[in-house]
């Protein structure tokens, strides 16, 4: 015989198979663009080196990591002079120490992570100053999208000019 008519009878299995489809149902909402709940992990992290305008190298907790910042792509090193402005741009916000927040692993196994100094949101600022385009293929937060849209309404940094040449994806694929 089951152990089930034991554990529950039958009139409450059936509220506790409801309660856990609506968890199921509920959990991809909960988690969203914030993690759970709105929790991602974060830590203290001294900046080491600064490659480009996305991507660092720091050490958090004695261990050195690489770190690609997350909803953004800036233009690449070869993109003329925007790489280079980019990696400058992002040279002269960053302090010493940032708080980074843990969103993923990228294929290459670094970090992707959103640096903050204070309250301030390192990778939204560079969107904001026109530093950087929002990487549509690994971003749904709306706020990263409207700061492109004033800095492209505004013409500042790589919007300053007209071109397909301030998406790195597109250069990239060349």
């Amino acid at each position: 015989m089951s152990r089930w008519p034991r554990l529950l009878p039958r009139h409450q299995r059936l509220a506790a198979f409801w309660c856990l489809a609506g968890l199921g149902i509920a959990l991809p909402w909960l988690l969203g663009d914030q993690g759970w709940f709105g929790f991602h992990p974060s830590r203290e992290c001294r900046v080491l080196h600064i490659s480009d305008g996305d991507t660092l190298r720091a050490s958090c907790r004695g261990e050195t990591v690489r770190i690609r910042l997350y909803c953004i792509d800036a233009p690449e090193l070869d993109q003329r002079p925007w790489g280079e402005a980019s990696r400058d741009h992002l040279r002269r916000l960053t302090p010493p120490t940032v708080r980074v927040v843990e969103h993923d692993r990228d294929r290459y196994g670094r970090l992707i992570g959103e640096l903050f100094d204070g309250d301030t949101s390192l990778n939204l600022a560079l969107v904001a100053a026109g530093w950087a385009a929002v990487y549509p293929q690994y971003c749904q937060a709306p706020r990263y999208y409207a700061a492109e849209r004033e800095a492209r309404r505004a013409g500042l940094g790589i919007w300053s000019e007209e071109g397909d040449w301030q998406r790195p994806w597109v250069h990239r694929r060349r």
